[in-house]
């Protein structure tokens, strides 16, 4: 039986989403409670990876488990109180075998929360605390650039890639700012490493030094040779809010 499932988590005390040999991550934590209940080894697969310190409203995975019948509603109930108050199961249903919480991904929905000048002490772990005031209408202007199918080749980490650092970003909304606070939200086909933590971080830069929107046509010219660029946006900001099939 294969099941789908989707959870929410707050991401500032684990190293990412991915197990890693000498870290505590997401999928380590949610296989560990797994594997205790069905009394297995349960491997799960997501939906894609975030990074340490980067939190999520709807990620998304699929696991197996050798049984015909299953009480899912209980499962949902037990494991939810198995894990810890920072994870939670938000819905498991069952899927035909054939499904991949990956492959079979159409969207994936990201938002960044940037806090202008005020200090919240129940915002600086899921927000960035940005120093100075940002220039909004510039700012919607920079991130323009960034929609439509083009090489991000320095805007991510990776090393290598087999589609040429092509992705394709469906759109940007810049939300009102209420309270200090406003969001980014980024809806693409998918997105690589680091990837939006460096568009935002090179849009805020380009803001502060008021410079032309038109530099960002020049750091995602394909045929220019390959300089990541410098400026990356903190981790705390940034959730995976959702991801579409």
């Amino acid at each position: 039986m294969r099941l789908f499932a989707s959870v929410y988590y707050k991401g500032t005390r684990y190293a990412g989403w991915q197990r890693q040999p000498d870290a505590i991550t997401i999928q380590q934590v949610i296989e560990e409670k797994l594997s205790q209940y069905f009394n297995r080894e349960i491997t799960i697969y997501g939906a894609g990876r975030t990074d340490a310190g980067v939190h999520a409203f709807g990620q998304k995975f699929h696991f197996d488990v050798d049984v015909s019948e299953l009480d899912i509603s209980r499962l949902l109930y037990s494991i939810n109180m198995m894990l810890p108050a920072d994870i939670k199961i938000d819905d498991i249903e069952e899927v035909d075998e054939s499904f991949h919480a990956r492959f079979d991904a159409k969207a994936k929905i990201y938002s960044y929360s940037i806090l202008l000048e005020s200090k919240d002490p129940f915002l600086y772990e899921t927000s960035y605390l940005h120093p100075s005031p940002i220039d909004i209408d510039l700012l919607k202007e920079v991130l323009s650039h960034f929609v439509g199918k083009h090489n991000f080749k320095n805007f991510t980490s990776k090393e290598e890639d087999k589609d040429n650092f092509v992705r394709e970003i469906y759109n940007i909304e810049v939300s009102e700012v209420v309270n200090h606070l406003f969001y980014i939200t980024f809806r693409g086909e998918g997105f690589m490493r680091y990837m939006i933590r460096f568009i935002v971080g090179e849009a805020l830069n380009i803001c502060e030094k008021n410079l032309d929107p038109s530099v960002v046509d020049e750091l995602l010219d394909e045929a220019s040779p390959r300089k990541i660029v410098s400026h990356k946006a903190p981790a705390n900001g940034l959730v995976l809010v959702d991801v579409e099939y």
